[in-house]
């Protein structure tokens, strides 16, 4: 949480778009956003600012978001680093979504949000994790 009170969500993501649209409703609920550009970026972003929360794309340049999130889970210092996959990979059937959920936390991340779900569903995702509820 930052010095305000508010969580810090770090989204890395190559798209501009994309970070452009989630910057737009994570700070209008209230949370402070920071973001980068790959997974390389990302990383050392992590380190830098230790936020409460990172939305990762898997396929970027530089190193992928399963290369990033190896690295941040072997580093002690943020290896307790919460993150969330943010893709297009999967199934459209919810059905379908446990097995996505479960091979992203077999490898360490709390699970994955699809890109193109609802921004308010996802909100709440995010919101849940950071609640531990």
């Amino acid at each position: 949480m930052t010095e305000n009170g508010k969580y810090l969500i770090l989204l890395i993501d190559d798209d501009e778009n994309l970070r452009e649209i989630f910057r737009a409703k994570l700070e209008a609920a209230d949370f402070e956003f920071a973001e980068a550009k790959n997974g390389e970026e990302g990383v050392k972003k992590v380190k830098k600012i230790r936020p409460d929360l990172v939305l990762m794309d898997v396929q970027m340049p530089k190193m992928n978001g399963i290369e990033a999130l190896s690295k941040i889970k072997s580093d002690p210092e943020i290896a307790g680093t919460k993150v969330f996959f943010l893709t297009n990979y999967g199934e459209t059937n919810t059905a379908d979504a446990p097995l996505d959920d479960r091979f992203a936390k077999d490898i360490g991340a709390v699970g994955h949000l699809r890109k193109t779900d609802d921004l308010n569903k996802i909100l709440e995702r995010i919101k849940q994790e950071l609640s531990g509820s």
